[in-house]
This record gives structure tokens, sequence and C-alpha cells, in this order.
């Protein structure tokens, strides 16, 4: 009896539609409608922004392709559609000249230039070369290495310069004269020779101190300055320099010196030997035919550049 007194259990599961008016497939329909209005707005604004010219050029291409390809003509595309065969230059027209014409002299008024940024880059290697060279030469001998201190190598707009400095108790000169020391013989014979290995010109430059030079009336530092230029270069030529490998002999006093913030010290007092770059030769050749010496005076820029002073030309 218990069993038929039961009430059966019914579960009831309730199907919910898939379409109607809360569905999502509407949303990829829009998607499309609103992708193909932009794409149908673009197009208009296009055909609105091309001439007239470009639009029928491009309607005779899809009428005949191959014949305005050959043709070259507007709306087809650039110079590299034309398809190569014999005859004249289609991509040219009376009047006009291809970019390619204009290039070509540029190209060629630009060799020169970067022939000569390279030559110069090279060059200046070759200078790093030597001044190392020049600095293990001076660490290994035993007569240059107590003058350590007193050689300076660099290299500047010029080539690479080396210059001789005094020392307070080292000078390189007889006080007031143009007289060399022992030691700066045997420097200079030795920078001679190391210098014979290089093709460059030298510039040979004297410097002094501030201080006035008390002696004759009429000689002065700028005097004594070049006195000193000349005694170097004798003595290098004397090491084995050749006399036509000197380029200038310049006197400059004390208008440029090492020590700015102290121009007494002596340190200011040197002897400046530059090996000149190709650049600095010609420069000096083509001043020495147009110079007109009965007008000429030195400027501040000549002097700043070592050009100025008292010069005494190198022996022929």
């Amino acid at each position: 009896m218990a069993e038929a007194t039961q009430q059966p259990i019914v579960v009831k599961r309730i199907k919910k539609g898939g379409g109607g008016a809360h569905g999502g497939a509407w949303k990829i329909a829009y998607a499309d409608f609103v992708t193909a209005m932009m794409a149908f707005f673009l197009l208009m604004w296009l055909l609105g922004s091309t001439t007239e010219g470009d639009l029928k050029g491009i309607s005779d291409y899809f009428q005949a392709p191959l014949k305005m390809s050959m043709q070259g003509g507007r709306g087809t595309g650039d110079a590299t559609s034309v398809i190569p065969g014999g005859g004249n230059d289609l991509t040219k027209s009376v009047g006009q000249v291809a970019n390619a014409d204009y290039d070509e002299p540029k190209k060629r008024m630009r060799q020169p230039k970067i022939v000569a940024a390279d030559n110069e880059a090279l060059e200046r290697v070759r200078f790093e070369e030597m001044k190392q060279k020049l600095e293990a030469i001076i660490e290994a001998s035993p007569l240059l290495r107590p003058f350590a201190k007193q050689l300076l190598l660099d290299i500047t707009s010029e080539g690479l310069r080396i210059q001789i400095v005094d020392e307070k108790n080292r000078p390189m000169f007889d006080s007031g004269g143009a007289a060399l020391k022992p030691y700066t013989r045997e420097i200079l014979q030795a920078i001679a020779q190391t210098l014979n290995d290089v093709g460059n010109r030298i510039s040979v430059s004297g410097h002094t101190d501030a201080t006035p030079y008390a002696a004759d009336r009429g000689f002065g530092n700028w005097e004594l300055s070049a006195d000193r230029a000349n005694a170097c270069r004798r003595e290098m030529v004397m090491g084995g320099l050749p006399e036509e490998r000197i380029a200038r002999v310049v006197g400059l006093a004390a208008t440029i010196p090492l020590k700015a913030d102290d121009p007494y010290d002596a340190i200011n007092r040197r002897i400046s030997i530059v090996v000149l770059n190709k650049r600095t030769e010609e420069s000096l050749v083509n001043a020495g035919r147009t110079l007109d010496v009965s007008n000429a005076a030195p400027s501040a820029q000549q002097i700043q550049q070592e050009v100025g002073g008292i010069m005494q030309p190198a022996p022929q």
C-alpha cells in the first residue's frame, strides 16, 4: 500500500529559443554592412579627389591594359611597369629630363669630396700610427726617456705636432739666446731621423713666454722665437732631414701660450714641429702663389693658425 500511495517524480526541462529578437546573429550582419558602407565611402572619396585625366587613364587601362603599359600613360604605374624593348626611351617626353640626368652630375661632383675625405681619414690613421711609434721610441730610448715630460705629441688640424717645452731646471736654449743645449741637439736629431721615413713636409715654430726681452733696442721676443725656430731647423737638417722637407719656419713670440692662464710659465717657451698633412701643404703652396708680399699683413686668424709672425724661408 505504501508503494501505491507514493507520487512519481516528474522532471520538467524548459528549452529556450535560439532565435528571436534577442539573438546575436544580427550583429554579424550589421558589421558586414558597416564595412561595406566604409568601403563605399572610401571609393566615393577617391573618385571625388581624382582629376578627370587620371580617371580617363584608369578607364583606358582597364579597357586595354597591355597597350597602356607599353605607352606608359598616366595612371598606369611608374616607369618600372614599362615593358623593356628597343627604340626610344618612352619614359621621357619633349621638354622633360629624367631624374637620373640630374643625379649623375651630382654624383660626379660629390665623388672628389668623398675621395678627399677618405684620404684625410687614412692620413689621420697614419699620423696616429706615427704618434704611437714616436711615443714608443721615446720610451725605449735611454737618451730620450728622461725628457719624456718635455715632449708633447698630439694631432691637430694641420697634422702631427711634436712640441719640445722648457722646464724650470731644464731649458732648451741658453737664457736670452738661440744656442741649443746639448740634450736639445740630441732630441732634435732623434726626431729628424724618425721623420725621415715620412714624406710630408715639416713646419717649425718658435714660442716664448710673455716676459719682455731686455736687450738691444729692436730685438725682442719675436726675433728671439724666430732665431730659435731656425736653430732647430738647422739641427734637424744636420740630423739627416732633407732641407726641401722644411715648408716654413715661424717665430710667434708669446702670441699662442701653451698655458694661457699663466703666460709667464716656462712651459710656454717651446718649439713646435708639425708634420703637415696634405691639405695644409696645399694651402701653403696656394698662399705662396697668390700672396702679395708688399701688401701682406698678418691677421689674427693667421696668428692663431701659427702662420703669422716673423717668417724665415727655408734655404733653397
